[in-house]
């Protein structure tokens, strides 16, 4: 796995250099020798500033000891902590027994008798030979030495034969459809390669300016922190605690006072939060990928495997196995157990929480959507496609009642909370005049019940009705939700029948719209049937129904807000005056559609 790393971060210098043409085993081997002799010579220099380290321990011991005795002297708090700790150590070395037991006397073997002397043992090995030690001196070092011998021969072996690799894995993966599998991998290897060269090209930056700033600060070996705290970058989670222990202890020693020991945390605080919300997004993007339980389970399964270089390799590996699983159909599973997208679609995440009764989670979704569409458009993205998927099941009878129920609570909470809701609106520039969703309404559209929305007898229309209601009330419509019982004293100035594509039967709705024009006569009628195809067939029936009077069609709450605003902007609309009908308009007029001519109301 070292090997498959490594061959990731140096494949674009050998593309590099064949672009120059150069010949493939000689780049390969340029690239590797230079790569591993960089790897030796950092090992090197590492290993004398530890040797330095090493040589200087005795004098940091020292200030250490004349701190920790200048604690004992400024209120004894260590020495009462000492003497707790071994108050409790005596207690659980000697154990009690029950109450009234007799302390059983030593055997009379232990004891030794009067005048008897203890006979002197001494342990003496032969001298080893020249053999064995050499073996001693050589065996710590042959493990090591082979392992880096055998990541040096694959890594080259890798690189040389990286195609032929990567056609044993398209036949693995999908040989049927070579085209789309072949640029799959490509890219998966293209993308693998840019981001493990990134990530060691910024670690190794983020190594030299903390071991710069430590060299700035005071603090011995400065070079050796900096190594260890960008090797610390690829360990998550305790890595930062590990890089920012030793360089601590050293503020402890060098300094005498305080003054060391808080630069270096301020300079590790600084640096990783820059780091992690600055640096990092703008080079990867928001993440690695990885979902943060999979990066705990991946740490906690590679460092058990393969001990601390496994704990290194945790993040790349894992990257790895999510890039195959993104783009390998039989490994996809491998993509949602470990990658940070969502396992479930916003609608679909919409649903199990309202299934669930889980307001919070609804209000944190809307939260979050907010901060990027309007509400509308929120609502017809993930609320109504969520209201479809449970009609479907309520359709097959797989719904049942209480769960019903506590869907329909749900989203009528959520409904009230988007009263106080900030969107993001789009506001005009400076100098231009305000569009139609910025305008004021005319007062007589702000009255309370100038829009009456009218639910169809779908299970799920009254929630529709409702949407709308709240969407026409936040652009300032006054708004009544219900049946067409307004009397002739109080009319609505435009009636929308709310219709659920599937909830109410065809028929059923054009019935409906009959039935309403009959109790109103004269008011504009609007019907919304929003659907997740615009062309379904409710739509069709009611643009079959409009041929023979106006009505305004729309698919969407987007389109119904604009038709609603278009409408209280037009000077055309009739005032209701009395409840008999009206005549039925000219042959000559256009039915009023979403795109047709300029609509004229009466």
């Amino acid at each position: 796995m070292l090997a498959v790393l490594l061959s990731f971060v140096l494949a674009p210098l050998v593309r590099v250099l064949r672009r120059i043409s150069v010949p493939r085993a000689a780049s390969v081997l340029v690239v590797v020798v230079l790569g591993f002799a960089v790897i030796f010579g950092i090992g090197t220099l590492m290993a004398r500033q530890a040797t330095s380290l090493a040589a200087n321990l005795p004098s940091y011991q020292a200030t250490i000891t004349a701190k920790l005795d200048g604690l004992r002297g400024s209120g004894g708090l260590l020495q009462r902590l000492n003497g707790v700790l071994a108050e409790f150590g005596h207690r659980a070395g000697t154990p009690e027994g029950p109450p009234g037991d007799v302390p059983r006397p030593a055997s009379p073997l232990a004891r030794p008798t009067p005048g008897e002397r203890p006979i002197p043992v001494e342990i003496h090995s032969p001298d080893p030979t020249s053999f064995e030690t050499l073996q001693h001196l050589a065996e710590p070092l042959l493990g090591p030495l082979a392992t880096t011998g055998i990541v040096i021969v694959l890594v080259i072996f890798i690189l040389l034969y990286r195609e032929d690799l990567r056609d044993r894995l398209i036949r693995l993966a999908g040989a049927s459809d070579l085209h789309r599998t072949m640029a799959a991998m490509d890219d998966a290897a293209y993308r693998l390669s840019r981001f493990f060269l990134a990530q060691t090209a910024m670690n190794a930056c983020f190594g030299l300016f903390i071991a710069t700033a430590l060299w700035l600060i005071g603090i011995p070996n400065p070079l050796l922190w900096g190594f260890v705290a960008g090797l610390m970058r690829f360990v998550p989670f305790i890595g930062v605690f590990v890089a920012i222990a030793f360089p601590a202890l050293l503020g402890l020693a060098v300094d005498p006072g305080w003054a060391t020991l808080l630069w270096v945390l301020a300079l590790f605080g600084v640096s990783e939060m820059v780091m992690g919300q600055v640096f990092e997004p703008w080079i990867f993007g928001h993440s690695t990928g990885l979902s943060p339980i999979a990066v705990i389970a991946a740490a906690t399964f590679w460092t058990w495997l393969w001990g601390p270089i496994g704990l290194l390799l945790a993040v790349p590996l894992t990257v790895c196995l999510v890039v195959l699983g993104r783009h390998v159909e039989q490994l996809e599973f491998l993509e949602v157990m470990l990658g940070d997208s969502p396992p479930l679609d916003p609608e679909e995440t919409f649903y199990q929480r309202a299934l669930a009764g889980d307001a919070d989670a609804l209000a944190e979704q809307v939260e979050r959507c907010l901060k990027e569409q309007r509400i509308t458009e929120y609502l017809d993205a993930v609320a109504l496609p969520a209201l479809r998927l449970a009609q479907t099941d309520a359709q097959r009878g797989t719904l049942a009642p209480e769960r019903l129920e506590t869907l329909e609570r749900s989203v009528l909470t959520l409904i009230e909370d988007l009263e106080e809701a900030e969107e993001a609106e789009a506001k005009p520039p400076e100098g231009e005049e305000p569009g139609e969703e910025t305008m004021p309404l005319p007062p007589a559209w702000t009255t309370p019940g100038a829009v009456l929305c009218m639910p169809g007898r779908g299970p799920f229309d009254p929630l529709l009705a409702a949407m709308l209601g709240q969407v026409l009330t936040r652009r300032g419509f006054g708004v009544q939700i219900g049946g067409a019982a307004a009397g002739p004293a109080a009319p609505p100035r435009l009636l929308c029948l709310c219709l659920l594509e599937g909830g109410s039967s065809t028929a059923t709705a054009r019935y409906l719209l009959r039935r309403a024009r009959r109790r109103l006569p004269g008011v504009p009628a609007l019907a919304l049937a929003w659907a997740v195809e615009p062309d379904g067939r409710l739509a069709a029936a009611l643009r079959a129904e409009s041929q023979a009077t106006p009505l305004l069609l729309a698919t969407s709450l987007v389109e119904t807000l604009d038709l609603a605003v278009e409408a209280a902007g037009s000077d055309t609309v009739p005032v209701f005056t009395a409840p008999a009908p009206q005549p039925a308009p000219p042959a000559a007029s256009p039915a009023l559609l979403p795109g047709g001519p300029a609509p004229g109301l009466a």
